[in-house]
């Protein structure tokens, strides 16, 4: 990045993306959202408001938002990119012939990329270049909550520290904590695998099986999680931090998670498609479970909870078939003694 302080254009003018494009305005720096939107665009634009995904939230003067990708990565020393996963690949694509040599690239996406499973750090890798800076933001960050300016903490993770420090820079302010860490490969499974879980208890709640089987459900999930994440090569601690258990209280407690929703539609007997349809947006949890049930059947990684996530969203059983198969596994230990190597 530059040494005064950088310009940043925020990839992705959902929810989540608009509403990081006006924390970083609202600390100071020359921020462009970037979006397809035209008509939603010149909203944010004209009168500072996303009205179709935070309504009724006054976005800062100075952000700047754009249809045109050119323009919006023009002088850009930060790109942080903001869309959903099966959108990741097509959109590094896009911006790779336009980044100004100097910018590095972040992303707040969650997921794997679709079809291949292959970690999103892998796909930027391979298409940017080994001499571009990358890192991924995550952690416990509901988007209305962060526009409205209510207290967050996040995490950066990034194999280049002096890259992954000048983005938590960014993001860090009065209402917004930003810490970093170097374990993309952990940080990216906790914000996918999170979105399965979350699926879990909100098909419980939605059954109304009550608090201590959401907080059984937290809890065993955090565990797949984590004998997952050591499988693969990623550090216990970050999952047991805001990449993890943070993301996943978050996600698996507060209705704003569209999974959640997901999980409480399925689990009071309605149907995917109305489900899906009224949640309205994006429902990352829908192709993420296959990845993460793919990923542990290459590692050789039992996952009961995930597995059953992902046999409801395909219509193979019953929310109360799942049940009956995680209440009739044997007796075992809570964690096996070599969990943490």
């Amino acid at each position: 990045m530059s040494a005064s302080k950088p310009s940043v254009a925020v990839l992705g003018a959902g929810s989540w993306g608009t509403a990081l494009a006006a924390l970083i305005a609202r600390h100071g720096y020359r921020t462009t959202l970037w979006g397809r939107d035209a008509a939603g665009i010149d909203a944010i634009d004209a009168r500072h408001e996303n009205p179709r995904y935070l309504p009724g939230i006054a976005l800062p003067d100075n952000l700047r938002a754009t249809t045109d990708l050119t323009a919006a990565l023009h002088g850009a020393d930060l790109i942080l990119v903001v869309v959903p996963s099966h959108a990741f690949t097509e959109t590094l694509h896009a911006l790779a012939p336009l980044r100004p040599a100097h910018a590095g690239v972040a992303w707040a996406t969650k997921g794997f990329e679709p079809g291949s499973g292959r970690f999103l750090h892998e796909v930027a890798g391979e298409t940017l270049g080994s001499d571009v800076p990358l890192a991924v933001v995550t952690g416990p960050s509901f988007a209305r909550e962060v526009a409205s300016g209510l207290p967050t903490a996040l995490t950066v993770h990034g194999d280049d520290a002096g890259f992954a420090q000048s983005v938590a820079e960014v993001l860090h302010g009065p209402a917004f904590r930003a810490y970093t860490g170097d374990d993309m490969r952990g940080a990216e499974l906790g914000g996918a695998m999170k979105n399965v879980l979350a699926v879990a208890t909100g098909v419980a709640d939605g059954m109304n099986l009550g608090l201590n089987a959401r907080a059984g459900l937290i809890t065993r999930g955090l565990n797949e999680m984590l004998r997952l994440n050591i499988a693969i090569g990623g550090k216990p601690e970050t999952l047991m931090g805001l990449a993890g258990l943070g993301d996943l209280v978050l996600t698996c407690t507060g209705d704003l998670s569209r999974n959640r929703r997901l999980g409480l539609a399925l689990g009071r007997g309605q149907a995917m498609d109305e489900a899906v349809r009224e949640i309205g947006q994006v429902v990352e949890s829908l192709q993420t479970a296959d990845e993460v049930m793919r990923l542990a059947d290459r590692h050789g990684v039992e996952l009961p909870i995930a597995g059953n996530v992902r046999d409801v969203l395909h219509g193979d059983i019953t929310p109360a078939e799942g049940l009956s198969r995680l209440m009739a596994r044997e007796q075992k230990a809570e964690y096996p003694s070599k969990l943490f190597g």
